[in-house]
């Protein structure tokens, strides 16, 4: 039977730079195949390489258990983010050195992916009903990706009852934390139009910067909430400040800035993107916002007991509840089942020489299956 590690090695070896196509798929087609699940594969997107509308592949993979059985899903991504330069080794030739597994996707979650599938090997198909969504396109825009397979499900008429998505959560071991909710995320791009001119003749001219700093300022200054039992208070923060401007005794005709907002369940992508036009627009700006995600939360219940009693059980860890971090495809999933994020350790993930415990691989394994088995219980 192949291992974790087996898995992992053919994984990262299969190259897969966002948004990932082709051979990674073939791969991951490959283990699961073998094990009784029906692989369904398409490809979203038609544009250029290298924009939003690349084409992205997906993978639908599941194994049917008896009639009326429970449905537990398994989620993540093979892309992985470009390996950038200066690694030990090459990022797509995984090596082994000492207790470690080096490669690009290691833990950011080609390890993750890999653990599932030696799980399914264990969990028996009377069991109940397994599947797995597998995107490309969540290192990228995220536009062609889960979102796509959501869509998919839903023609087919597919509704998992849970749904774990194999993020690397953990923190100093693994094991000690899980995710039960993000925040949303919503980016806003704000321009000031003004009149080009002299700096010595302000009268014929019309200075955006004064209104784009008042519009700023006072973004900056706005408090959005203090936080929840579960969750940290929303940040506003200015990414960006751009005035197209290469001569010094020139007022320019424009200027841009950029603001990206990490928000809790106290808000939405829409309510606040609202606020940020009006405040824009009270100054002689315009705001265009770009909501990349709302906010999730599974309050603790029954499936953070399954993940917290399998943990426990092969390594003596109580994991903690959180909704820190970033955002992930459990953002678009939150729509269809219940879902929690668990997963290997997170120090190396996007770094150069990105590198996985070995031992960590066949543990993460046995928890995976002790949560399907679980959850279909």
């Amino acid at each position: 039977m192949n291992s974790a590690l087996d898995y992992a090695t053919k994984l990262i070896a299969a190259e897969s730079v966002t948004p990932a196509t082709g051979e990674v798929f073939d791969v991951l087609e490959a283990q699961l195949s073998p094990l009784g699940f029906e692989v369904h594969r398409f490809t979203r997107g038609e544009g250029d390489e290298g924009s939003d509308e690349a084409p992205v592949e997906n993978l639908f993979a599941i194994r049917r258990g008896p009639e009326g059985s429970k449905h537990f899903a398994f989620a993540g991504h093979v892309d992985v983010v470009p390996p950038g330069e200066g690694w030990t080794s090459s990022p797509f030739d995984p090596e082994i050195r000492g207790d470690l597994l080096y490669g690009r996707g290691a833990v950011d979650m080609k390890g993750a992916i890999a653990s599932m599938v030696a799980a399914v090997a264990k969990v028996p198909a009377e069991t109940g009903t397994i599947s797995f969504i597998i995107t490309g396109d969540e290192e990228g825009p995220a536009l062609h990706g889960t979102r796509a397979l959501i869509d998919y499900m839903h023609e087919q008429g597919i509704q998992p009852d849970m749904c774990l998505v194999g993020e690397p959560t953990s923190v100093n071991q693994l094991g000690d934390m899980m995710k039960i909710g993000r925040r949303g995320s919503v980016n806003i791009w704000i321009e000031v139009d003004g009149t080009q001119g002299h700096v010595a003749y302000p009268h014929l001219a019309d200075n955006p910067l004064p209104r784009m700093v008042t519009i700023l300022s006072e973004l900056n200054n706005l408090h959005l909430d203090d936080g929840t039992d579960w969750f940290q208070p929303s940040n506003l923060e200015i990414t960006e400040v751009d005035v197209p401007n290469r001569a010094h005794n020139v007022i320019p005709a424009k200027a841009k800035a950029r603001i990206s907002i990490r928000f809790n369940d106290q808000h939405s992508g829409a309510s606040l993107s609202k606020r940020v036009v009006e405040i824009a627009a009270k100054h002689g700006g315009t705001a265009r916002p770009i909501i990349s995600g709302e906010p999730f939360l599974t309050p603790p219940g029954v499936f953070s007991h399954i993940i917290s009693l399998a943990v426990e059980a092969e390594t003596g860890l109580k994991p903690e509840a959180s909704t820190t971090g970033g955002t992930s495809d459990a953002r678009f999933l939150r729509a269809v089942c219940p879902v929690i994020e668990f997963g290997l350790c997170n120090a190396t993930m996007h770094k150069r020489d990105e590198a996985v415990a070995v031992a960590d691989l066949d543990t993460l394994s046995r928890i995976y299956a002790r949560i399907a088995q679980a959850a279909l219980a």
